[in-house]
């Protein structure tokens, strides 16, 4: 997959993709990093993955830190935001990508706490950073966002009821944001072929990745979905937008 942006696009640009150490949240920051910006690799626990993808970027001429830091414990993304002002200043690009729910033996709120409640931590710190005509682009499934209408896969309820109650946590926080000139963007899509979530799935319910494969006719990978994302950060769209990346069609009314 070709990167979207252009090379330098975002020199001088300075973003922080969270849950980037692998899967699309890497290939995003892969791609901001090829376009100049300087990005910080959060994790939780794949340091070495983080590492390994700061030493890709670093030899390929651009610039990148990885940030260790639980996005459920406040006092890590305080440390996370404190080290992006000391090594850079601010933030002009913040991707909320990091997410889950389906892993085993976090506890019963882990969902609810990891995709409304540390979302909104990690966005209400970042943006004592961020400043005029930066951007947040919250990254979520259609099948979160249009939990309301459409019924899921009962193992992923959970993830999708929490994703989009933080979808709808950080949409209250529009007015903050657009005060201090900070644009806010969702970028929604299917299951995603070679994610972590999508592996699970379909451990749990196998064959379910063709089963949707064959409903809607093409997946994207992550390469594809990671430069809708990318795309999103710099495309010039309405305040609040919600890009639906693919085919929406089986969660539209009367379908």
């Amino acid at each position: 997959m070709t990167n979207p942006l252009l090379p330098g696009q975002l020199s001088g640009a300075r973003a922080l993709v969270t849950g980037s150490s692998r899967g699309i949240g890497a290939q995003t920051a892969l791609y901001l990093a090829e376009a100049g910006a300087s990005v910080a690799i959060n994790y939780r626990n794949k340091a070495s993955r983080a590492e390994k993808l700061v030493a890709d970027i670093e030899a390929a001429g651009g610039s990148a830190m990885a940030i260790g830091a639980d996005l459920t414990d406040p006092i890590g993304v305080t440390h996370m935001i404190a080290k992006i002002k000391d090594h850079w200043g601010g933030l002009d690009i913040l991707v909320l990508n990091a997410s889950g729910g389906m892993e085993a033996g976090m506890g019963e709120d882990y969902a609810m706490r990891l995709n409304r409640d540390a979302q909104v931590g990690l966005l209400s710190a970042a943006l004592s950073i961020m400043e005029s005509r930066s951007r947040v682009v919250f990254v979520t499934s259609h099948q979160a966002h249009f939990i309301r209408d459409v019924e899921t896969m009962p193992e992923y309820l959970p993830v999708a009821l929490s994703k989009r109650a933080g979808e709808d946590a950080l949409r209250d926080m529009i007015e903050g944001m657009s005060a201090q000139g900070v644009d806010f963007v969702v970028v929604s899509g299917d299951m995603i072929e070679g994610t972590a979530t999508a592996t699970l799935l379909n451990r749990v319910n196998p064959g379910v990745i063709e089963l949707r494969k064959e409903q809607v006719g093409k997946l994207y990978n992550v390469e594809e979905f990671a430069a809708e994302v990318a795309s999103a950060i710099v495309d010039d769209i309405p305040p609040d937008h919600t890009r639906l990346v693919g085919d929406v069609s089986t969660f539209l009314p009367n379908n």
